[in-house]
């Protein structure tokens, strides 16, 4: 781990889960070899009333904003840094109320920095709207996040914001193992790439990874858990995203895809992306 420098940028990391309950001690190794500030989740799989917060306390994480529900769905920010709850400013997606996003005012160095967390739905297995409502959901959400981003565009654009989750689409032809074999596969059909890349430019939201990782490089942070090595094919998808507004482009200052903790004990499918950003 390289030496931190005195005035240290925010270390911020995104990771879907996949059960804060389970694999809470996960979460113990992540702080321990990532050192990050602020660490949003998804799929956190708990009600609010049972999560863990004595847990993620004794982690160095004395600000938690939880939005979760029994068995599925799920988000939380977890922070060393004061923040304020933005409730109420944002949508309930699809009139669903079904925890998909949570965000907050975080007391950054350099200012206040609206963070958003996202975990947008998976789709099911069938890419057809009219044969799977999961699908259906999943494009009605994306397309209400467009208008969400377009509507702060149209009303002065995002300013010193950080949009981050399991955002469930690879929309690059290196976000996927095979973009040839992967176009008819929920999570890179042309209907949801183009949907996502709709989003981000509604709210001319810069892409954090591949400001360090060309497009014409493969980059995954998702592995099925179907593989039996998962290692030896690495069929992976880039399903976890870290977006900045235009003014903090130039503040990127690292990326971490921390692909070694696919290979923790009870792993999620899922692994931790940290971003590094100046003040």
């Amino acid at each position: 781990m390289p030496r931190r420098p005195s005035r240290k940028p925010l270390r911020l990391v995104t990771w879907n889960i996949n059960s804060v309950r389970l694999r809470l001690p996960l979460l113990q190794d992540l702080v321990a070899q990532l050192e990050p500030d602020v660490v949003c989740l998804q799929e956190t799989k708990c009600p609010d009333e049972h999560f863990p917060h004595e847990g993620v306390a004794a982690l160095g994480f004395a600000h938690r904003a939880v939005r979760g529900m029994k068995g599925y769905n799920g988000v939380a920010i977890l922070s060393k840094l004061p923040f304020a709850l933005r409730n109420g400013q944002d949508p309930d997606w699809c009139g669903k109320g079904d925890c998909r996003h949570i965000a907050v005012e975080l007391d950054a160095p350099g200012g206040p920095l609206e963070l958003h967390d996202f975990y947008i739905p998976a789709g099911g297995d069938v890419a057809d709207r009219a044969a799977n409502p999961k699908f259906a959901h999943k494009l009605d959400f994306v397309a209400e996040a467009t208008a969400w981003s377009a509507q702060r565009h149209a009303a002065g654009g995002f300013r010193r914001s950080v949009l981050v989750g399991d955002l469930n689409i690879a929309p690059l032809e290196h976000d996927v193992w095979s973009h040839k074999q992967l176009l008819d596969v929920v999570s890179h059909t042309p209907v949801e790439t183009e949907a996502l890349t709709a989003m981000q430019r509604a709210g001319e939201w810069h892409d954090a990874l591949r400001h360090f990782v060309p497009a014409d490089q493969k980059l995954y942070t998702w592995w099925s858990y179907r593989a039996a090595d998962w290692r030896a094919s690495d069929r992976g998808r880039r399903l976890d995203h870290v977006w900045v507004s235009p003014d903090l482009a130039g503040g990127l200052r690292s990326h971490l895809v921390l692909k070694d903790a696919r290979d923790w004990e009870k792993a999620s499918d899922h692994v931790p992306v940290l971003v590094e950003l100046a003040p």
